[in-house]
C-alpha cells in the first residue's frame, strides 16, 4: 500500500520537475543566443548546423534585433539578416561592461554531443525550486509569433575590428559581412569609446578538430588586464630627474607570435581551443591590434612564418612607421626571428644576422638563428647624433629541447659573442645593450644566471639541467656538459668573444698552424736528448733518428697568420656585457611566480627582455645591479598560471599567441645636454 501511494505521489512530481528542467535550460540556452555577437559564418560551419532554429530562440532573436536597432545612433545600424550573416550589437556591450561572450554558443551548439553529460550536471545543479519558479515565469513572457532566418549556430567570431586604418588593411582578405568581436575590442578601451573602428574581413573556416567547449560567458579583458607598472619612481631614477638630466625614453616590446605552420604541425599542443580561434585569419588581426594598441619603438618578434612576414606583416609594419629586418631558420624551417624599429626614433647603424648552425659541430647543429643590431637615437632638431648613446639590440629564439642544454649554451654564447662585437666602443666599454627573446629556459636556470651573473661553471653539469624546462633526475643516462663546450675551431673564447677581437694577456704569444709547427719534429734540437732527463728504460731511453728521406730545411717557413693565443679555461664560461632582466619574475601581490607561455595547460617563463646596468656587489653568488647610462622606468605586468588557467590557457580568444607579450620603457641619458 506505500509502494502504491509513493508512485501515485512520486511519479507526477518527478515528471514536474523533469519537464521544469527542461523549460529552464531552453530559457537560458535563449538568452546566450540572444546575447551572443557571433557573426554566422557561411561555409563548413553552416552546413554542418543547418537545422532548424527553435521556434522561441528565433522570436526571442527577432525581438532582440528590433529593440537594439532602435537604441543604436543614426550613423550605426542592424545590417539587414540574410542567408550569410547575422550581425548583432547592442549597448549592453560597451565600455566596462564588454563581457566575451564568444564562448556561449560553444555549449549550445547541437553538434557537440560530447558535452551533453556536462551540461546534464550543471542543470541538476541549476534546478532549484527558486530558479525552476524563475524559469516558468520568464518563458512566459516569451514571443512566439515572430521568426527570423539563421543560417546556422556557427559557435565563433573569426573577425577582428582595429583601431587603426592602416593595420586594417594588412591582412589582403576581403568579405562583406563584418562583426564586432569583443574577444579583441577590450585592446580599444582605453581610447575613444565614441570611435567606430574598422574592421578586418575573415575567410571561411576550415575544418575543425575537436575541442571541450569552456565557460560559456569569459570576461577575457578583466581576466587578462595587466597594469602598467611605472619603475620612475625609484631612486636611482630620481635622482637622475632631480640633476634635471634629460632622457631619451622609448619602448621595446618582445613577442613570441606562435608561427602557424607549428599551429598546424602540433595540434596536440591546442585541443583546449576552438579550431577558429587557431585560424590565421583571427590571429593575425588580433596580434596586430596588440602590437598596434601598446605601441613600441622597437620590436622584436619570434616565430615569424616566413611568407606571412613578406606578405603581411612587412607591409603593415611599414605603414605603420617601422623599418623591419628578418632572418629565418636555417634547414627546413619556415619561422624565423624580426627586429622592427621606428623610423622616426631611430637610425641603424650596423646590421647582424646570425645563425647557429656550424656544419661538423654537434654543438651547433640545429637551425635557430639571431639578430643582433645598432642603433642610433634620433633626437629633435638641434641635437645632434652624437648627444645620445647608440644602442645594441638583439633578438633571438634558442633551441627547445630541454634535453641539449649544451646546444642552448653554445647558441646564447655565440650571440653574446656577436652582441661583444657590435656593442664594443673603441675604448674598449660596451653601448648600452637590450637582449630579447624566446629562451626556452626558466628563471634562476644556469643558462639564466650565465646571461645575468657573467659567469657558468659547467663542467660535469647535466645537459637537462641549463635550462631548467623539465627534471630527468631520475633517468639512468644523461648527457653531460664537458670542457672545453666548444672547439677552439669555432673561434670563439671561454669569455664570449671572437678570438680575432680579443687581446691576449702576453702580447707575445701566438698559436701557430700545424704544418708549421710539423717542420721541428726532427730538427736538430728534437733528436738531442737533455742531459737533465732521467733515463727510464722503455720510456726515455729511445732517441729518435733523422729518417733518410727528410731533408734538412734550407730555411725557416714563416707561419702567414699566426693567431693570438687565447687560454681556455676549464670547464668555465664567462661574459662582460652586465646584463640584467626587466622582471623580477614574481608577483608578490598574489604569491605566485610570473609565466609568459602555458604549454599543456603549465605556466613557464621562457621569455625575457635583458638591458645593460652597472652591477653593484656579488651577493650570495647572484649580482646585484643598478641603473647606469640606460634606466628602465617601466613595464607591463605579467600574469600568473592561475590567471591564465581561468581565461582557458593559451591561446584564447583575446590572446592570440601561446606567449604573452613583453613591454618595457627605457631612457638613455642624453650626454651634451648632461654636461651643459
Amino acid at each position: 500500500m506505500i509502494g502504491t501511494v509513493l508512485c501515485y505521489v512520486l511519479l507526477p512530481a518527478a515528471r514536474l520537475l523533469q519537464a521544469l528542467r527542461d523549460a529552464f535550460f531552453t530559457y537560458r540556452k535563449n538568452v546566450l543566443l540572444a546575447k551572443s555577437p557571433s557573426t554566422q559564418i557561411e561555409g563548413v560551419f553552416a552546413a554542418a548546423r543547418g537545422r532548424p532554429v527553435p521556434e522561441e530562440q528565433e522570436a526571442l532573436l527577432q525581438q532582440w534585433l528590433e529593440e537594439g536597432a532602435g537604441n543604436l545612433p543614426a550613423s550605426e545600424s542592424v545590417p539587414t539578416v540574410r542567408k550569410v550573416s547575422v550581425t548583432l550589437t547592442s549597448d549592453w556591450l560597451e565600455g566596462s561592461e564588454l563581457l566575451m561572450t564568444s564562448l556561449s554558443d560553444l555549449n549550445t551548439s547541437p553538434e557537440l554531443t560530447q558535452c551533453a553529460d556536462q551540461q546534464h550536471l550543471e542543470l541538476n545543479a541549476l534546478a532549484s525550486s527558486e530558479l525552476q519558479d524563475h524559469a516558468v515565469a520568464e518563458l512566459a513572457r516569451l514571443p512566439s509569433e515572430e521568426t527570423v532566418t539563421v543560417a546556422g549556430s556557427a559557435p565563433w567570431a573569426a573577425v577582428v575590428p582595429q583601431t587603426d586604418h592602416q593595420t586594417a588593411g594588412c591582412a589582403g582578405i576581403s568579405v562583406e559581412v563584418l562583426n564586432d568581436d569583443p574577444a579583441v575590442l577590450a585592446w580599444s578601451l582605453a581610447c575613444d569609446a565614441e570611435a567606430v573602428p574598422p574592421v578586418l574581413p575573415a575567410q571561411p573556416i576550415q575544418e575543425a578538430v575537436p575541442f571541450y567547449p569552456v565557460s560559456s560567458e569569459v570576461p577575457y579583458h578583466e581576466i587578462l588586464w595587466r597594469d602598467w607598472e611605472d619603475l620612475s619612481v625609484q631612486p636611482c631614477v630620481l635622482e637622475q630627474v632631480s640633476k634635471n638630466t634629460p632622457l631619451f625614453e622609448f619602448r621595446v616590446m618582445s613577442y613570441n607570435i606562435l608561427a602557424q605552420d607549428l599551429v598546424e604541425q602540433g595540434l596536440d599542443l591546442y585541443v583546449h581551443c576552438h579550431p577558429d580561434i587557431l585560424n590565421w585569419n583571427y590571429r593575425l588581426p588580433n596580434l596586430l591590434q596588440e602590437i598596434q594598441h601598446w605601441d613600441p619603438d622597437v620590436l622584436c618578434l619570434q616565430e615569424v612564418q616566413e611568407n606571412h612576414y613578406w606578405e603581411q606583416l612587412e607591409p603593415t609594419f611599414k605603414e605603420m612607421g617601422f623599418a623591419c629586418f628578418y632572418k629565418r631558420r636555417t634547414g627546413t624551417k619556415t619561422d624565423g626571428c624580426a627586429v622592427c624599429y621606428k623610423r622616426s626614433r631611430f637610425q641603424l647603424i650596423s646590421l647582424s644576422p646570425i645563425e647557429y648552425f656550424r656544419p661538423g659541430l654537434d654543438i651547433l647543429n640545429r637551425d635557430n638563428v639571431g639578430l643582433v643590431l645598432l642603433l642610433q637615437p634620433v633626437l629633435p632638431e638641434g641635437l645632434g647624433l652624437n648627444a645620445v648613446s647608440p644602442l645594441c639590440v638583439a633578438n633571438t629564439h634558442v633551441l627547445f629541447n630541454p634535453r641539449r642544454g649544451d646546444i642552448k649554451l653554445a647558441q646564447v654564447a655565440l650571440l653574446l659573442a656577436e652582441i661583444d662585437k657590435i656593442a664594443r666602443t673603441t675604448e674598449g666599454s660596451y653601448y648600452p645593450v637590450i637582449l630579447c627573446g624566446d629562451l626556452n629556459s626558466v628563471p634562476d636556470s644556469p643558462l639564466y644566471k650565465f646571461i645575468r651573473n657573467g659567469e657558468l661553471s659547467y663542467h660535469g653539469m647535466p645537459a637537462w639541467k641549463v635550462s631548467g624546462q623539465e627534471d630527468f633526475s631520475q633517468q639512468l643516462y644523461s648527457r653531460k656538459l664537458l670542457a672545453p663546450l666548444w672547439p677552439s675551431s669555432l673561434g670563439v673564447t671561454d669569455k664570449c668573444q671572437y678570438v680575432t677581437l680579443c687581446q691576449p694577456k702576453k702580447p707575445g704569444r701566438r698559436e701557430y698552424s700545424r704544418d708549421f709547427l710539423l717542420q721541428f719534429r726532427f730538427c736538430d734540437a728534437a733528436c738531442e736528448r737533455p742531459p737533465q732527463l732521467v733515463l727510464l728504460e722503455g720510456v726515455t731511453d729511445a732517441k729518435p733518428d733523422r729518417p733518410a728521406h727528410w731533408p734538412k730545411p734550407a730555411a725557416m717557413v714563416k707561419d702567414p697568420d699566426p693567431q693570438p693565443f687565447v687560454p681556455r679555461c676549464s670547464g668555465v664560461i664567462q661574459h662582460g656585457l652586465n646584463l640584467t632582466s626587466v622582471y623580477s619574475h614574481f608577483l608578490p601581490q598574489r604569491g605566485r611566480p610570473e609565466v609568459t607561455t602555458m604549454p599543456m595547460g603549465l605556466g613557464a617563463t621562457v621569455d625575457y627582455i635583458f638591458y645593460s646596468a652597472e652591477p653593484v656587489e656579488n651577493k650570495a653568488g647572484r649580482r646585484l645591479y643598478k641603473d647606469g647610462a640606460l634606466k628602465l622606468l617601466g613595464r607591463l605586468s605579467l600574469l600568473s598560471e592561475d590567471v591564465l588557467l581561468m581565461a582557458n590557457g593559451l591561446p584564447n580568444p583575446f590572446c592570440s599567441s601561446d606567449h604573452l607579450c613583453l613591454l618595457a620603457s627605457f631612457g638613455l641619458e642624453i650626454s651634451s645636454l648632461r654636461e651643459s
